[in-house]
């Protein structure tokens, strides 16, 4: 009987223990997240100024709007100490907008957009950039609010070229004068005559065309980043080539030009 009871109490005591709900499992640590930026990215960050070089010759005599323009670059570019955009990287444009110069007033005007680059390895990027600074060494003048690139102006020109013809009209009416006795009436219907001939080739004259010639340096500036991985910059496999830009740059100020614009008397 005693052992009955034993066994009884026994198999209680195990049912109860089989109903008792098992403990919740010990809460698992959180997962780290791991979204820091890649290694591997390199980025050109906006605002960063790329210098480049003119490989074709635009002006505003020959342009027209939907042309055109190809750069390359001449100075590298750097990110986490890594070279991004070699020298010799190439830049396609466009001239959106072209204004020959007036015959009175008004110059000659071009406004160019940049749209790609192309590494030396074949990696392209589309962006759109505008032009920061421009040669120094040229006529031209940038206005780097609009992008756009101004001709030089040429009233001093306009100015010498109407006094020139007044006093070539003038040599030529005394010696007419002094032949025919009336040297002083000469020379003075002479100047009127050479002054009249001069502003008439001024009018007929349209001013200095704006001119970006080849091997023209400029600086193109970033409005939006440019991301590039390790394989994007590996250049091993790139063929070295000459710069295709080598060519003599801006010409030497139109004003100091002495070329005549009136008509020989």
């Amino acid at each position: 009987m005693y052992l009955r009871s034993v066994s009884l109490a026994f198999a209680a005591a195990l049912g109860l223990s089989a109903q008792e709900p098992a403990p919740d499992p010990a809460p698992s640590a959180p997962a780290q997240r791991t979204e820091a930026a890649s290694p591997d990215d390199f980025v050109v960050a906006v605002g960063t100024r790329i210098p480049l070089s003119m490989i074709n010759s635009v002006s505003t005599k020959t342009a027209v709007s939907g042309e055109r323009v190809y750069l390359e670059s001449v100075f590298p570019i750097l990110v986490n100490g890594h070279v991004v955009i070699p020298p010799g990287s190439y830049v396609a444009g466009t001239v959106t907008e072209v204004k020959r110069p007036g015959r009175v007033k008004g110059r000659g005007e071009l406004y160019v957009r940049f749209d790609s680059l192309t590494l030396p390895n074949g990696v392209t990027r589309d962006f759109r950039a505008r032009m920061g600074s421009l040669d120094g060494r040229a006529p031209e003048t940038l206005d780097k609010s609009e992008g756009k690139i101004k001709g030089e102006g040429d009233k001093a020109g306009d100015v010498r070229t109407v006094g020139e013809a007044t006093a070539a009209g003038a040599t030529v009416g005394g010696l007419a004068g002094a032949a025919a006795g009336h040297a002083g009436l000469g020379a003075g219907l002479g100047a009127a005559a050479g002054a009249t001939a001069g502003l008439v080739g001024v009018l007929l004259t349209r001013g200095p065309d704006a001119i970006l010639a080849k091997g023209t340096t400029m600086e193109m500036v970033l409005d939006r980043p440019l991301q590039f991985n390790t394989a994007d910059i590996d250049f091993r496999n790139s063929m070295p080539r000459a710069q295709s830009s080598d060519g003599p740059g801006p010409q030497p100020s139109r004003k100091l030009q002495t070329t005549k614009r009136w008509p020989l008397l």
